[in-house]
């Protein structure tokens, strides 16, 4: 493959210098004009869709109190990453740690009764009353005991998942009533990226396509990520919809609340694609100008293509070309159709415009 791409290379090389001979060559009936070409390559191809998002935590909750109480202990820091179930924040529990101790103590002398009569029932040592009685109240121990538990646990205030906390809003000895927020808690690890879009690109919405995301926070670096959803209703005033996007954030760069640009990249193809300085374009036309290398002399053919989506210095050609042809990139506003050309280079792509261009020839188109 390296081999033959290196021949044709060479090949090339040799045709370039031998219609730059033409093009000097006295005995030529016309005057070439010299221009430069490249080759109709094919390459993969997406649309874009520009929008503004907004980042959201995978999962985020303001964690408050559900009781009235004095704070403690606190267990956490600002900005400390805490693992599901984690205990953040602990108030003042004496009373109920003396009430659980008590209900365990009923709890299990009841269900030592039960135990004691339940053989005796079995035996009509007993009657079924009193084992009825003694069921009774080894349940209500039981239950009360789950009472003092959960009296005990709204003390305590734990992560409901793993994430990264926010700046803490208290102190030992701050008295919380419910609905103060204590700090906030982000699951980090993912990130949700809500944007809307027009709804004319509602039949490309589908779950998994690819977008790229960027911030000035970061130097434009791109983030990618998949569609995860799209809303179920159409905004009747904007004709927009709102979609989401889940991005991976495994080194935490990414903060909710952040402004970001998405570029949605939607009907991926393979298409040929040619330089935008090859396009002549007249009213609604566009025109190139076709050149066989190996011809003797070349010569420059107008040939109308029809053209689909841009990108910054390239534009897909759907019509009117063939993959491995040449066209003109440069002098080309100086060829008449069917007039000879010298070929003063081939472009690759891979080098400037101006390092291509004789020494002493500046650019004229």
């Amino acid at each position: 493959m390296c081999l033959g791409f290196n021949l044709r290379r060479h090949l090339l090389g040799m045709l370039v210098g031998a219609s730059a001979m033409l093009w000097l060559s006295p005995a030529a009936g016309q005057q070439a004009v010299p221009v430069i070409i490249t080759e109709v390559q094919r390459d993969h191809f997406v649309d874009r869709v520009e929008a503004l998002g907004t980042l959201r935590a995978n999962e985020s909750v303001d964690l408050t109190a559900t009781v009235s109480e004095t704070v403690t202990v606190i267990h956490f820091e600002d900005g400390q990453r805490v693992a599901e179930g984690d205990i953040l924040v602990e108030m003042t529990n004496q009373e109920e740690h003396a009430l659980l101790e008590e209900a365990l103590s009923t709890a299990a002398e009841a269900k030592k009764q039960y135990d004691r009569v339940r053989p005796l029932a079995k035996r009509g040592a007993a009657s079924t009353s009193l084992l009825d009685q003694r069921r009774r109240e080894y349940e209500t121990a039981q239950a009360r005991l789950r009472a003092i538990e959960s009296r005990l646990s709204d003390r305590l205030i734990l992560a409901p998942f793993a994430g990264v906390v926010g700046l803490r809003n208290i102190s030992v000895g701050t008295f919380i009533e419910p609905g103060d927020v204590i700090t906030t808690l982000d699951d980090d690890s993912l990130m949700k990226l809500d944007f809307t879009v027009p709804a004319i690109h509602l039949a490309t919405l589908v779950p998994g396509l690819r977008i790229e995301a960027r911030s000035v926070a970061f130097a434009d670096q791109p983030f990618e990520g998949r569609l995860s959803g799209v809303n179920s209703r159409i905004d009747p005033v904007t004709r927009s919809i709102a979609v989401r996007a889940i991005l991976p954030n495994p080194e935490r760069l990414l903060k909710p609340g952040l402004l970001m640009t998405v570029e949605m990249l939607k009907n991926p193809r393979d298409v040929l694609v040619i330089p935008e300085e090859a396009l002549i374009l007249i009213g609604q036309r566009h025109d190139v100008f076709v050149v066989e290398p190996s011809a003797a002399p070349p010569i420059a053919h107008r040939r109308q293509v029809t053209i689909g989506a841009r990108r910054p210095g390239e534009v897909e050609i759907k019509e009117g070309l063939e993959a491995g042809e040449f066209v003109v990139i440069h002098g080309a506003l100086r060829i008449r159709p069917d007039q000879p050309v010298a070929i003063t280079a081939v472009a690759t792509g891979d080098e400037a415009l101006d390092e291509l261009l004789p020494k002493g020839q500046g650019r004229t188109d």
